[in-house]
């Protein structure tokens, strides 16, 4: 099995609910970006990642781009691991009350325009090929593969802290979590 690592961008400029409906990162979040590259780098040659995958979301994309430049490899955009897709019917105010919601739940009881627990198995399933990759993703999306690999039903079942490495393992077809990485002591919303 090869490893593959699982990276909660780094702190936003906004939060849900402000302006910027797709921020970049803060002086805060930069830095995070720089230390996750460091990590990252400070691994064993064997261990450490060669290609880098990001989320559409310029967050991401600024938390992977350190990263990317010190391997000297391109960013791949994935959609596989951005966003928890929005109910088209949502407006931006009724994102926040909505995603409270659907922290609380099941996979299964989400209400929206899709079916979400397929969703979250189409996010763990993505990385499945992502072996010898550094994978830059969001709060909710990681959530649904660690929800998938637990077996556990609910929406939130880790807290990922920003710019937080999760180390998994994949032989193509399975995954399995190494190591959980850190979590935050605030909560999202």
């Amino acid at each position: 099995m090869s490893r593959l690592y699982l990276i909660r961008h780094g702190k936003p400029a906004a939060v849900w609910g402000e302006a910027d409906d797709d921020p970049g990162l803060d002086d805060a979040g930069r830095a995070q970006a720089e230390a996750a590259r460091d990590l990252l780098l400070a691994l064993p040659e064997a261990e450490r990642p060669t290609k880098v995958v990001s989320s559409p979301l310029r967050r991401c994309r600024e938390t992977a781009m350190p990263t990317a430049e010190a391997l000297g490899v391109e960013i791949e955009i994935d959609p596989f691991v951005g966003e928890i897709p929005t109910p088209k019917g949502l407006t931006a105010e009724q994102r926040p009350p909505w995603l409270r919601e659907v922290f609380q739940g099941l996979w299964k009881d989400v209400k929206g325009d899709l079916d979400y627990d397929a969703w979250r198995q189409d996010v763990a399933g993505s990385l499945n090929a992502r072996a010898g990759t550094a994978v830059f993703s969001h709060y909710v999306a990681i959530n649904a593969v660690m929800s998938q690999l637990a077996g556990d039903e609910r929406v939130l079942v880790f807290r990922p802290d920003h710019a937080s490495i999760s180390v998994l393992e994949t032989d193509g077809e399975t995954l399995r979590l190494v190591e959980q990485g850190r979590e935050a002591t605030t909560g999202v919303l």
